[in-house]
Parts: C-alpha cells; structure tokens; sequence
C-alpha cells in the first residue's frame, strides 16, 4: 500500500476544504455557458463522450432487439400465423422482451459489486465482454431445426446480452457521476438519453436496410453490427483512467495523482484536487469500513436512494418501453412494415434533437422543473392519443404515430435528461456505485414490467387496444408528474457536500432551491 506523496501531503495548518469527489473543486458556482465550461475541460468532455458510447450500446441493443420483431423474415422463422400472416406470440414477445432487462438487473447489481472491486473502469470492460457473449448467442438462435428450440436460444442470448448491457450502464454512470465537474454534471449526464436515441436511430436505419432480405440475413446482419457497439465502450474503458476516487478509497494515492492528471491534462496542477479529494473520502468513509447494499436504504440514505430509484424508473412511466417497440406497434395500429419503421426513425431523429437541446437546458435550467412541466404536457398528449383510438382509419394512425413522436421530442428536452441528471446527483458519493446499480435494476425491473405487460394490453391476439394504449400512459405520466413533485428536489448546481447537508437536515422537497450552506455553516465548493 503506498503512501500519501509529499505533494500531497493534508496540511495541517490550514482548515481543509471538504469536498466532494466530483472536480470542480475550487469553481464558483456561477452561471456559465456550457461551451466555455468545455472548453476548460477538453479531456473530462472527452472522456464523457467516451463514456457515453455505453449508452450508445444500450440504446442500439435496445432498437435491433425490440425492432427485430417487425421484421418479416425473421417472423416467418420465429413466428407463427394468425389470420393470414404472421406474428410473434404475445407469450414470446412478452418474454422476449423481459429477458433482456431481467438480464441488465442482474448486471446492474453486480456492477455495483464489481466496481469496488475490480474498479470503475474494468467492471466497465468485463460488461462489454459479456455483451459480446450474449450476441453470439442470439446470433447462432436460427441453427437449431425446432421452434421452440430457436425462440428458447434467442432468449438466453437476450439475458446473456442484458447481463452485460446492465453492467456497462451502471459502470459509465458511476464514472460520470464521479469525475465531472459540476458546471459539466448535469449537461454530461444527459449524454446518456441523447447517445441511447442515437444507439436507436442507427439500429432503426440498419433493420430498415436490411428488413427486405428475402433470407436470414435480414435479421442476422441486424445482430452482427452489435459487436461494434460492444467494441467502442470497452476501448474506452481500456484507455481512460480509473476513477480518482475509487484509487483513493483503496489508498493508491500516486495512482490517483497520476489519473486526476490524466484527466485535467499534464499542464493543470492537480495537487490541491487531489488533497481535497482525499479529504472528501477521508470524511465519506469514516462512518463506515466495508459498505453494503443495506445501507442505501438506512438514515437519510433511504431518501435518497428512493429518488435514484425513482428517476431511473421515469423513462419507463412516460412510455420508452411502448417508444422504443413502436414499429412493431405501429403495424398492430394499422400501419405497413416499411411506414412504420420510417416513423420510428423520425421519432428517433426528433428525441436525438430534443436530447441535444435538453443537453444544453440542462446547463440552464433546474431538473425539478423541467421534469414537472414535460411530464405534464406527455400526459396530455398520452390522453389525447387515447381519445383517437376509440376511433379508426388512417388519420387515426397517423395521429397515433404523431403523439409518440411528439412525447419523444417534449420529453427528451426535460424528463428524460432530467431524470438521469436526478439519479447521479441524489446519491452519496460513498455509496454511488451501490445506489447507482440500485437505479439500473430498478431500471430495468420497471421495463420488466413493461414489456412483460404492453404485449397483452396492445397485441392483436389479446388485449387489442391499439391506439387506446395512450389511456395507460396517460395515467403513467400522471403518476409520474405526481412524485416528482412530492419528492425530487432541485440540486442544480449544488456541491456534493451541500447536498448531503441539505439532506441530513431533512430539508422538505421544495425548500432545496432557497437553502443557503451558510445555514449549516459548510464550507468547499467542490462538487
């Protein structure tokens, strides 16, 4: 075990600066424009695009596996017929659809694990090589001769490839939530709903060259070209360098020096970052040794934890799991093959849009209000969708098909970013791996739901409610909207330390936007 270098050395003589481990730490929290604060970051912006390629793997996977459903070949191969054409079955899209998110809980939960283990950026590699597997595995699904047999091997490979993405999801929050300054925080974690719309527009523009392939080639060409998402993020996560501060919880402090000038650049002076980063750990440590899942839900923690749980669930309530399978519903609506994966890239495009604009909002606006306000026009245009339905024809699909769209573009310009700005600031930092996969597996246990659900409320063979499927997720939002005024609060541009003090006082919801860290007289101005 190595010792604090000289140049690092904890001065006594002067009272120390308590921050926290993201590094912003001697930066005022004055407003700034988003590219100036780029510009003083140029690595940490790098390595936060870097990062955000696991999000691009997620959103790609997402696409090609909900899409690949819609794609005639592969339903003549997997599929069954029903009045003339075929169709998955509602029990193996149901099941289809769990399986992958079922698989990203378990990665999620094992990431936080292995992150304090192997480290940020390791947990991050293995993931990837795990996703790699269950491509393979999904990949060879068409070789055995029975049915039952090929849904049963694309099913393994769904949970195999969730595992991974799981994990890679939950690895690239953590590194993000711990290394970006706050001026880039909230803009950074919003990189990862607009590079999962970017992961979709992709894979929607390659089922849509391929789905004409008379031959398996339509769907198999689809599942090859996720081995270069899986590729992208495990580069990075061989090139960057490990999180400072999980170096420091380990005490390899010249590890640590060496990464935080990795990422500052060789011509910052990173001394005083790291002393007061070292002095952050000593404090978020001191209270405990060896640190459990338990203790996300003990104290204030639980709080806490329960608002990281509840922004990553956010997607889900205002409708991702529906958006992100809409070809497939589209054509139960009443739509051809071809339109319906035309409209999926046109929302994607207008999401992609909204992101970038979210992206730069979010470096001016709160999160609390921008998820308040776009919840509550999804929830008007969810009801509005659901209205339509009770009637038919072809401006009743196209009107279907605006309302997803037009929720895509308000929600991605707030709820969406929003929510993941929420989930890696509401965390404390000595548990922000452990809640962070707390967040990931409520995540996907929600699109667990979701799509275990959606088939039998929408398919043909069961629920048929087509278009009146915007009811639900006009009730959804609705519930969303509700919580998210009880109890997120307004952390913009808040250190880590001042939001853990605001929330040891038990600070009501509404009250975090006026509170003043004179008031329990913190000091630092970190994070």
């Amino acid at each position: 075990m190595s010792e604090l270098p000289d140049h690092q050395e904890l001065r006594e003589d002067k009272e120390p600066t308590v921050v926290s481990s993201t590094p912003d730490y001697i930066e005022t929290q004055e407003k700034t424009r988003l590219l100036d604060e780029i510009r003083k970051y140029p690595k940490l912006s790098a390595y936060s695009l870097g990062l955000a390629l696991a999000f691009l793997l997620t959103g790609y996977d997402t696409v090609i596996l909900g899409t690949i459903t819609a794609v005639p070949y592969f339903k003549r191969e997997f599929g069954e017929l029903y009045n003339g054409s075929f169709i998955i079955p509602s029990s193996w899209l149901s099941i289809w659809s769990a399986f992958g998110p079922i698989g990203s809980m378990a990665g999620a939960a094992a990431a936080g694990w292995f992150q304090d283990r192997l480290g940020r950026r390791w947990s991050l590699a293995v993931s990837c090589v795990v996703c790699a597997v269950g491509i393979a595995i999904a990949f060879c699904a068409n070789l055995p001769a029975e049915m039952n047999s090929r849904r049963g091997t694309f099913l393994v490979g769904r949970a195999v490839q969730g595992l991974g993405v799981g994990g890679a999801m939950a690895g690239a929050q953590t590194y993000l939530s711990e290394t970006v300054p706050t001026t880039l925080r909230g803009s950074a974690m919003a990189l990862s709903p607009t590079f999962m719309l970017l992961g979709e527009l992709i894979g929607a523009a390659v089922i849509y060259g391929c789905e004409h392939k008379d031959s398996s080639a339509a769907y198999l060409i689809p599942f090859g070209t996720q081995w270069i998402t899986c590729l992208l993020p495990f580069i990075i996560a061989v090139i960057m360098p490990e999180s400072p501060s999980y170096l420091l919880r380990k005490e390899q402090y010249d590890e640590a020096h060496n990464a935080m000038k990795k990422l500052h650049g060789s011509k910052k002076d990173v001394t005083p970052i790291v002393e007061q980063l070292h002095l952050s750990v000593i404090q978020e440590e001191h209270l405990s040794a060896e640190l459990s899942y338990m203790d996300c839900f003990s104290s204030t923690n639980r709080r806490r934890t329960l608002i990281v749980a509840f922004a990553f669930t956010v997607p889900s309530l205002f409708g991702v799991p529906l958006l992100s399978s809409a070809s497939y519903f589209m054509q139960v609506v009443g739509m051809s093959s071809s339109l319906s994966l035309v409209v999926l890239i046109i929302g994607i495009i207008l999401g992609l849009i909204a992101n970038g604009l979210g992206v730069w909002l979010m470096s001016r606006f709160g999160r609390r209000c921008l998820m308040l306000i776009t919840l509550a026009i999804s929830t008007v245009i969810w009801l509005s969708m659901g209205i339509a339905g009770c009637w038919s024809g072809n401006v009743v699909i196209w009107y279907t098909a605006a309302c997803m769209m037009a929720v895509v573009a308000v929600c991605g310009m707030g709820a969406w970013p929003a929510s993941f700005a929420v989930s890696g600031e509401a965390s404390a930092l000595r548990l922000r791996a452990k809640a962070q996969g707390v967040g990931v597996l409520c995540y996907m246990l929600s699109n667990v739901v979701f799509n275990l659900v959606l088939p039998y409320i929408y398919n043909t063979d069961e629920g048929d409610l087509k278009g009146k499927t915007g009811f639900v997720y006009a009730g959804l939002c609705f519930i969303a909207l509700a919580v998210t005024w009880l109890i997120v609060p307004e952390m913009k541009g808040r250190t880590a330390l001042e939001i853990d003090a605001m929330f040891e006082s038990n600070l009501p919801t509404r009250a975090f936007s006026k509170w003043s860290s004179a008031e329990t007289h913190v000091k630092g101005d970190g994070v």
